[in-house]
């Protein structure tokens, strides 16, 4: 069969840069040799699994080579929308979405996995496969080599027998591991950690699913900015909150402690933070208050109707430093807020974020700044445009 058109796949709604590709050598690797291996075993579609397609580089060579059925987990948001649109314009359907639970792995003999940055994502990936999967899966799991650790190795081996590392090719590196071994009765995740020492007096239980960031601890940022609007008290402008790119919702859970008749919504693109954000409310008796939503950047939130959004947007894509997932949020809270609602963020001190948020928002003010963080308060200016992006 003729090549895959790799050069034809989008990132689109992720950032797009000149530096920035939909795909990369791992993936082609990981679809070379998982197409041999279904052919060697006489795989149908159904009994493949995709985990970790960052834009469809791996499904959709799958469902080109095997037809439709391919199974497919995707953690962000923004790549199941850029899957969908580019099976569309490959007139590629068949890739069957599905979380990471016992729907996704069922009667699976062959997963293919782009290796994660974290080793508990990967333990959480490597559980369910070995707890869900078929006795006999085979997983193919690679990345770059500059990001691949013995660690990686170590987890696959305490739940699959064997684990084979192969040559590097091209700067990727594929492993294979199969032999599933039992696995406990509860799945080890969501973990959970109690944190009695938080700004306001407010004790806090954070939950985590493998992929989420800072695990169930309070990162410095997430502190600095709760510190913060703690020594400032914060009277908020009113009911109406959104914390845009929640992770496991610590911004979220606090403030909703802090402030019964708020109306909180938290949203992020991340499947595990989403799944971490509802165990942390529900932890904390917050689930029938507070709505976790797994969305693009509030874009399915209405225009205008935010008091306050609270904001510690990333500065990585992927393994990549870039200040666009950032500057996206940054957009995104603009258009929520009504006139004269308010944006307060944690950023990073070296980056740019405080010009960003002043042209985009209103003006800004620096209410914090650490060797580390800078905490800035915006004010939404009146008769300021849309300035949130699209389609």
């Amino acid at each position: 069969m003729p090549d895959f058109p790799y050069d034809r796949l989008r990132r689109w709604p992720d950032v797009e840069a000149p530096e920035l590709r939909a795909w990369d050598a791992t993936d082609e690797l990981l679809v070379a040799q998982g197409r041999a291996e279904a052919a060697r075993r006489g795989l149908p579609a159904a009994e493949v699994a995709v985990i970790g397609d960052r834009y469809g580089a791996l499904a959709l060579p799958l469902v080109a080579a095997l037809g439709p059925g391919v199974r497919v987990h995707q953690d962000l948001v923004t790549g199941r929308i850029a899957l969908d649109r580019n099976a569309a314009e490959l007139g590629l359907d068949g890739a069957v979405p599905g979380e990471l639970d016992r729907d996704l792995l069922d009667g699976v003999r062959l997963v293919l996995l782009q290796l994660p940055k974290g080793l508990a994502e990967l333990a959480e990936v490597a559980d369910a496969v070995a707890r869900w999967a078929a006795p006999d899966v085979v997983v193919i799991a690679g990345g770059r080599v500059k990001h691949m650790t013995l660690g990686q190795n170590e987890v696959l081996g305490g739940r699959f027998e064997t684990v084979r590392a192969q040559r590097a090719e091209r700067k990727s590196r594929i492993v294979v591991a199969d032999g599933a071994r039992p696995m406990p009765t509860d799945p080890p995740f969501p973990t959970r950690a109690e944190h009695r020492d938080l700004p306001g007096g407010v004790p806090l239980t954070l939950c985590a699913h493998g992929g989420a960031f800072a695990a169930d601890r309070l990162d410095i940022g997430t502190r600095t900015l709760l510190e913060s609007i703690a020594e400032d008290g914060l009277a908020p402008p009113g009911p109406a909150v959104v914390d845009l790119g929640c992770g496991t919702g610590a911004l979220a859970a606090w403030h909703a402690l802090r402030h019964p008749d708020a109306e909180v919504v938290a949203t992020d693109r991340s499947a595990a933070a989403v799944r971490s954000a509802r165990a942390t409310m529900a932890a904390n008796g917050l689930g029938e208050r507070v709505r976790v939503e797994l969305d693009d950047a509030g874009s399915a939130l209405p225009a205008g109707g935010a008091d306050l959004v609270l904001l510690n947007p990333p500065f990585h894509l992927g393994a990549s430093v870039h200040e666009g997932a950032g500057r996206r949020l940054i957009d995104a809270a603009a258009r929520l807020l009504r006139p004269g609602g308010e944006v307060w963020t944690v950023f990073n001190s070296p980056l740019d974020h405080r010009r960003a948020l002043a042209a985009a928002v209103g003006p800004t003010a620096q209410v914090r700044r650490t060797p580390k963080f800078t905490v800035t308060r915006s004010v939404r200016r009146r008769g300021m445009p849309d300035a949130f992006p699209r389609a």
